[in-house]
């Protein structure tokens, strides 16, 4: 439960949902605190864009598995970025190897995409009367993307609030926590159901693999992203025994 029960009583939230594991807590996490959720999505090109197909399926799981989440998830909204992927040239938005680059960044990182994905989900949370943004950046387990980082989001959240002359509360539960510590807070929110529906249903492979199961979930098991995943889960379940 919320540590804050009654200030967030009457406050809506817009969580950045992408369908995968990250989002999906901090998701479940929005809905055990705030009286409103709605979800926004983007389709910015992105080489993994069957995530996007998750994303239905796991609200509806949500909704069946948890009705009193379900009474507070709201409208999903879907917004064309695909100009994104035109003006970047990346891994995740061409179909290239995934490596590291000169200034020490994967080339998984899409400049700008984060502060565009804020800045046009505050754009709809004013028009939907929500004063809260939920993402699932983190600084912990990363990659190293620079607008993934608490200052990135702090700056962010001042300038939103500003632009919009209303106040705009960017909250990044996962920020300060570890892959393992992920699935321990998924955990405490919707018990072994909720890391179960995670597991089967979410999507984070950056390559779009959803043909191999593994224990974490479907992926190539090599990217990035699996790999993360699958260290995460792997240090939850021996934390566990």
């Amino acid at each position: 439960m919320s540590e804050y029960p009654q200030a967030n009583a009457s406050r809506k939230a817009l969580v950045l949902f992408s369908g995968g594991q990250d989002s999906t807590a901090c998701l479940a996490w929005a809905l055990d605190r705030y009286a409103s959720v709605e979800t926004i999505g983007f389709d910015y090109g992105q080489r993994h864009r069957i995530e996007l197909e998750c994303r239905q399926t796991v609200r509806a799981e949500l909704i069946a598995r948890f009705p009193a989440w379900g009474a507070k998830l709201g409208e999903d909204h879907l917004l064309d970025l695909s100009l994104l992927s035109q003006i970047s040239s990346t891994a995740l938005t061409e179909h290239r190897a995934i490596e590291m680059q000169a200034n020490g960044l994967p080339n998984t990182f899409v400049p700008g995409r984060n502060l565009l994905f804020l800045t046009f989900a505050a754009t709809l949370a004013y028009r939907r009367g929500a004063s809260v943004l939920v993402g699932g950046m983190c600084e912990t387990d990363f990659s190293g993307y620079p607008d993934c980082r608490d200052n990135t989001l702090k700056a962010l959240q001042v300038a939103l609030s500003l632009g919009l002359d209303a106040p705009m509360t960017v909250e990044t539960p996962l920020m300060f926590i570890t892959k393992a510590q992920t699935w321990g807070l998924s955990e405490s929110l919707g018990g072994a159901a909720l890391n179960d529906l995670i597991v089967e249903h979410t999507h984070t492979c950056y390559l779009g693999e959803r043909t191999q199961r593994h224990a974490w979930g479907y992926g190539c098991g090599s990217c990035p992203a699996c790999e993360l995943r699958a260290r995460g889960f792997e240090e939850f379940s021996e934390s566990r025994q």
